[in-house]
Order: C-alpha cells, then sequence, then structure tokens
C-alpha cells in the first residue's frame, strides 16, 4: 500500500484522543506542540495527562467512547490497548470521513505517525507503513546525528534570504537559481563556518 506523505496544519483544530494512559499521553504533546485543540476520552487518566487536565492544557470527557465523541474532530487517536474500542473509533471516523490513528493497530488506521527529525520549521518525517516502528527510531536517531541543532539557525537565515529576493527580484529564474544555491552543501558549511567565528568573537569580546 502506497502512502501519500503530508504535514498537516493543526492549530485550533479539534483531534480527539480516545484513551486515558501512557500510549495517549505520548501523542497528546505533540498534538499540543502542533496547537491542536485536544478532547480525551477516558474513564480513568494517568497523572501526566491529570496535569494537562489540571493546567487546562487538554479537556476531559471521563467515560467510554461514544459515537458522538468525534463531531467536529479533524482527527481521531485511538490510544487505548483494547482493540475493540480502538475498532469503534475507527468505524465511526470511517462514518464521518474523519481520519483516524489507531496507535499499533496497523488494521484500524487511515494514517500512521511518521519519527520526525525537527529542526525549528526543518522536518523529516520517517516511515515504515506501520511495519517497522523500531526501525522509524533508528533511521531518526542517524539522522539527528546528520542534521544537527545548526540547521534551524541556517533555515531561519535561508527564510530570510527568500524573502529578500522575493521582494527586490519576484520569481525570476535568477532568484530561483540563487535560492538552489544558497541551500546547497557548501553554502551551508559556509554559513556554520561564519557562524562559528561570530560566536567566538562575541566570546571574546
Amino acid at each position: 500500500m502506497s502512502l501519500f506523505p503530508i504535514f498537516v496544519k493543526l492549530r485550533g483544530r479539534l483531534v480527539v484522543v480516545v484513551g486515558g494512559g501512557e500510549i495517549a499521553a505520548g501523542k497528546i504533546d505533540g498534538l499540543l506542540r502542533a496547537g491542536a485543540r485536544v478532547h480525551v476520552v477516558a474513564p480513568e487518566v494517568n497523572a501526566p495527562l491529570g496535569d494537562l487536565i489540571a493546567r487546562r492544557k487538554v479537556e476531559w470527557v471521563a467515560r467510554e467512547f461514544q459515537a458522538h465523541d468525534l463531531a467536529g474532530a479533524t482527527l481521531a487517536i485511538a490510544a487505548t490497548s483494547a482493540p475493540g474500542i480502538n475498532a469503534a473509533v475507527y468505524h465511526e471516523a470511517e462514518v464521518r470521513g474523519i481520519l483516524c490513528n489507531a496507535v499499533d493497530d496497523i488494521e484500524n488506521c487511515h494514517f500512521y505517525y511518521g519519527s520526525i527529525v525537527q529542526r525549528g520549521d526543518l522536518q523529516i518525517a520517517i516511515s515504515t507503513n506501520g511495519k517497522s516502528p523500531a526501525l522509524a527510531q533508528r533511521l531518526r536517531q542517524e539522522l539527528e546525528q546528520q542534521f544537527g541543532p545548526e540547521y534551524q539557525l541556517w533555515l531561519e537565515w535561508l527564510g530570510a534570504a527568500r524573502e529578500l529576493l522575493r521582494a527586490s527580484e519576484g520569481g525570476t529564474e535568477s532568484s530561483k537559481q540563487m535560492l538552489h544555491h544558497l541551500a546547497s552543501k557548501p553554502m551551508y558549511e559556509r554559513f556554520i563556518k561564519e557562524t562559528r567565528k561570530e560566536s567566538t568573537r562575541q566570546g571574546a569580546s
């Protein structure tokens, strides 16, 4: 089965997470960083989720999942260890045209979570179609070594350079060629070298 990789803007959108344990807590952190409105549906929640609820970071419906819990949702996350509940969430999402992920339950997924390497706005996603999360995690660790935190600074610089070129030249062919040149590996190495020099000068002053 082929997948179409996308990055979804979730700021202000409702995501329903069914489950109140460690599995659910592991997904909610990323959803909150993306700015989603998170509703948790579960009879009980663990301490980390209880803290988020107390701080009003998420809303909690303290009971078993019901079909109408998905009303108005953009995504549904079935994060329980009960296959029957995961399947119920998935089938209700199907009826409503909502994409659902059932954690570690391939048959009840419309989409999979990728392992993400994030350096500011630079995001590299790795997916194995749910076949080997362990492999995805290993590759993520290797890529985290390859793409260090300095890529965040470089990307911010590239973004500023792009805006300046667009303002002065628009979308001309020469400006496109310049943007490709600025994004090349030699330019990255030059940027890092100059950044380190500047840091050393500031440290010495």
